[in-house]
């Protein structure tokens, strides 16, 4: 196999689905044509490379390239594909490259070539850069690909630098025509492939701001970036970000230009002083350029790649590393004078767009005009909902007043909405030290005590909490007191202090209604209707309040307020029907969106995704919808609630689904995480361990896990369901058991998952009657997912057989095996041994029961019923715990058993 050629990166990513497709063609054993096209630098080389690691040795591999010049080079590709093949013989070479043959008779000697060089194994036949190939390399490119047999035939090109002149652009048109044509289209980067280059690059997740500006720096070429890293490799990122380009970088990028007439390095000169989009009659202004010449011109540059038309009359540089290269050679007068002249033609013209008024001001050294834009372009960009574009706009305004208040409450709110916590938690504090109103002070603690919960830092929450309730006592009634009743309604309803959440807001309510304040009853809605729909007695007057709430906040443009509502309601008891639930979700997106809110619009978007699958009970679904938002999410560095948003959430799922290797990784994962609940870690791993029949392992978990109970103010009939169930399968014993319900649920827990755990208790204890009548109480109850609900009906089909009541019992089974259509793991393999003791399988005529046991089995199945664990098993049998595991779940299957507790009874032990 021929190594491939300098220019792969040292890392892929992104092109996943793009490898997938050719690496099926590859191994179809069918001719095929493949086209991948795409800028320089995006990853052509790459993608082709990365196929080729994934064919079998069998497989021939020819790659050849075409160079800068082969147009004069008959058969370049070829010949690069061949060097140094001992396999070829001088005399083909000669005859290949003899000018005096016909052109056939050489398209035949390099078609022999190949030929004897292949002959009937599979193969792989690369064209690289197309688009600078020779006539003779276009045609040979042709004729492979009419050719039969197991060959994958693949040319790469650069779709902008393709020419009618040039021989691929009627060798693409004329194979189009005769063959089907995969067409294989690279793009840039996205944001989040950017963070997952630069944390496979550096060892370690991507600060959100570093990674948001090297994107925009680069637009998303992986050359670029990989350059970059290459050529500054002692740079954190955060540094790097603001580092000159390497001279070897710029020197490339500046070569595009280097050809231009006078007129035209003039123009791209002032286009690159002008900022990121260029506007055509602010350019014609500044350049004192006449319209014909300008479009001509502009014509030019774009047709050479320079510049692309972004929009109706206005530009950009198709690299933002071009314009970069081309403004550092420029000189700072020239910079100066050219940001003078476009100031005067935008505040001539109104001054609309606040964002190039204070780039240009700021270029001219205008700071008063500059401050006054950043403050209108923040309020502007956050009205809008670009966070981050307010954020750096409010940025550019505190380098020049740092202690202004309107900045840093914008800088704050924007960095908030954009998911900089750390950012967010900087310019809150200097707000609130700089206020000099009590307006200012009670809007900065009503943000930072949010921040403070996001973040995780319970201790200043308090603190906060305790300077707001000093404030109240200061002020008179009014919208200042108001909001600072408000700040301590949230502050309150975070630490699920439900009473206390409602009564703040019921106080900042009437102080709302008697001064008139439409934004602060608003707010506070929020936060009762938040308070009230947690509480089992007034659910349906809180969720009444914040569907209310939704449709004014809209009207209003409170988007922020009504995507948090609309989270609110998601995240409670759900719609009722699925395109209700799809309906909100995406209702709940766009509201994001249009806020900027980047946690909703993206995160919570995604775990909302999958909670809507769970309720569609498509088990592979809510993965998948998990998997893509952690992998958008994971490279970026994130802190308090946002440091791995997904991972408790996938690490259910994963348990329910049998992927416990899986699991292992994702608490490996989140145990790196800091000021997480004391109860999380140890929670899964009590779980994990349950599930792979680790009794000691589980012990462990559990003591750790109680103990960090005493932290948890709350306790959750769902999170009791999950462990008590991991309990049963691994077969603690009834004291245990007995344990385990009183620590997982309070007095105050009381919902169709505290009657399911009581059946499931009752079960265990042989109560059968009472266990049925808490199942069939909550078989239809629509709080519990669809899996869930099959386990319920599961419980009560054994129940029904343990009193010989089989037909009654085969209803349930029936039902559940409807709830449970896509779903997998522990649940449906509950069902299938129930399913096959009621003989409703394919393996109905065989035996079950204890005569269906093998010797070894039923050895082990008395193990078992002396409490022994798979690890003791495996030592009292000299056999592996894996081993183990299996003979115990053959063991359940056969005897129909939901746990281990079970077995002794099924096998006649007392």
């Amino acid at each position: 196999m021929r190594a491939i050629r300098g220019g792969a990166g040292p890392v892929m990513i992104g092109r996943e689905s793009e490898l997938r497709r050719l690496a099926r063609l590859a191994s179809a054993r069918e001719p095929a044509v493949a086209v991948i096209a795409g800028e320089p630098g995006i990853g052509k080389t790459r993608l082709v490379h990365e196929l080729l690691g994934t064919l079998p040795d069998t497989t021939v591999v020819l790659v050849g390239h075409a160079e800068p010049g082969s147009l004069s080079r008959p058969y370049e590709v070829l010949l690069d594909a061949i060097d140094g093949r001992p396999e070829v013989g001088e005399e083909e070479l000669a005859a290949l490259a003899d000018a005096s043959r016909s052109p056939v008779e050489r398209l035949h000697t390099g078609l022999a070539i190949l030929n004897d060089l292949i002959g009937d194994a599979p193969a792989v036949i690369v064209f690289e850069d197309l688009h600078w190939a020779d006539s003779e390399s276009a045609a040979l490119f042709e004729r492979i690909a009419d050719q039969r047999g197991p060959r994958l035939l693949i040319g790469t090109y650069r779709p902008d630098e393709v020419t009618r002149r040039q021989p691929i652009a009627g060798l693409l048109a004329r194979t189009e025509r005769r063959h089907t044509v995969i067409h294989v289209r690279l793009e840039r980067l996205t944001p989040s492939q950017t963070a997952a280059l630069l944390a496979a690059a550096t060892g370690a997740p991507a600060p959100l701001r570093a990674a948001t500006a090297l994107h925009h720096r680069t637009g998303g070429n992986p050359f670029f970036l990989e350059e970059l890293l290459r050529a500054l490799p002692n740079y954190d990122l955060e540094e790097l970000v603001d580092q000159p380009l390497p001279w070897s970088l710029a020197d490339v990028l500046r070569r595009q230009v280097d050809d231009l007439d006078p007129v035209s390095h003039r123009i791209v000169e002032a286009a690159t002083v002008l900022g990121h989009r260029i506007p055509f009659d602010l350019l014609a202004e500044v350049t004192g350029t006449g319209e014909d010449e300008l479009i001509a011109v502009l014509r030019d540059l774009v047709t050479g790649g320079v510049l692309v038309e972004a929009g109706e009359d206005e530009f950009t540089f198709r690299h933002a590393l071009v314009r970069e290269a081309i403004g550092d050679q420029m000189l700072g007068r020239q910079r100066r004078r050219l940001h003078e002249a476009a100031l005067d033609v935008l505040l001539r013209a109104g001054g609309s767009d606040p964002a190039m008024v204070a780039h240009h001001a700021q270029g001219a050294g205008r700071y008063d005009d500059m401050v006054d834009a950043a403050r209108r372009g923040t309020a502007l960009y956050l009205s809008i909902g670009s966070a981050y574009q307010a954020l750096q706009l409010a940025e550019t305004g505190l380098d020049e007043v740092p202690d202004d208040t309107d900045l840093l409450a914008g800088a704050a709110r924007a960095a908030w909405l954009a998911g900089l916590l750390d950012d967010a938690l900087r310019y809150g504090r200097r707000w609130r030290d700089r206020a000099d109103s009590t307006t200012d002070r009670a809007e900065s603690l009503y943000l930072l005590i949010r921040l403070a919960w996001e973040s995780r830092e319970f201790g200043e929450m308090s603190a906060l909490t305790h300077d707001i309730e000093t404030m109240i006592a200061q002020l008179p009634p009014g919208a200042d007191q108001a909001r600072a009743m408000t700040a301590i309604a949230q502050s309150v309803y975070l630490r699920d202090e439900l009473d206390a959440a409602v009564l703040w807001a019921d106080r900042a309510l009437d102080l709302a209604a008697e001064f008139d304040l439409p934004a602060i009853r608003l707010a506070a809605l929020l936060e009762k209707g938040s308070a009230l729909s947690e509480d089992r007695q007034r659910a349906a007057e809180g969720r009444a309040i914040l569907t209310g709430l939704v449709d004014e906040a809209e009207k209003t443009g409170e988007w922020v307020l009504a995507a948090r509502a609309l989270n609110t309601l998601l995240s409670g008891e759900p719609p009722a029907s699925p395109a209700e639930h799809a309906e909100t979700l995406e209702r709940m997106r766009v509201d994001a969106e249009r806020a900027g809110f980047e946690s909703l619009s993206v995160a919570t978007y995604f775990q909302g995704r999958a909670r809507l699958a769970v309720r569609a009970g498509d088990l592979r679904a809510a993965l998948d919808a998990l998997e893509e938002g952690r992998e958008q999410d994971r490279n970026y560095r994130r802190r308090g609630r946002w440091a791995d948003y997904f991972g408790l959430f996938l690490a259910g799922l994963c348990l329910e689904a049998g992927k416990l290797d899986r699991v292992e990784q994702l608490v490996a994962d989140l145990a790196t995480v800091p000021n997480n609940p004391s109860t999380l870690v140890p929670g899964l791993t009590f779980h994990l361990a349950c599930r792979r029949g680790d009794r000691p392992g589980a012990e462990k978990a559990w003591a750790e896990f109680v103990a960090a109970l005493d932290e948890q103010m709350w306790r959750s009939g769902e999170q009791a369901h999950d462990l008590f169930s991991a309990a049963l399968e691994i077969g603690f014993p009834l004291p245990a058991l007995d344990e385990f319900h009183r620590e997982l649920l309070a007095a105050d827990v009381w919902d169709a998952h505290r009657t399911l755990v009581d059946a499931q208790l009752a079960e265990a204890h042989g109560r059968h009657a009472e266990a049925l009548t808490g199942y069939r109480s909550i078989t239809e109850a629509n709080v519990l997912a669809p899996a869930v609900r099959g386990t319920v009906h599961i419980g009560a089909a054994r129940c029904l057989l343990a009193t010989g009541r089989q037909a009654e019992a085969t209803v349930h089974v029936e039902a559940a095996a409807g709830l449970l259509a896509r779903w997998g793991g522990w649940r449906v393999a509950q069902l299938d041994r129930l399913r096959a003791l009621l003989g409703l399988t394919p393996e109905s005529s065989a035996v079950t029961g204890p005569a269906a046991l093998t010797p070894r089995e039923r050895e082990v199945a008395m193990l078992i019923s002396d409490g022994l664990t798979n690890t003791e098993l495996a030592r009292r049998l000299y056999i592996s715990p894996k081993t183990a595991a299996v003979h115990v779940s053959n063991i359940l299957r056969k005897l129909g058993a939901a746990s281990r507790t079970e077995v002794a009874g099924l096998i006649g032990r007392p």
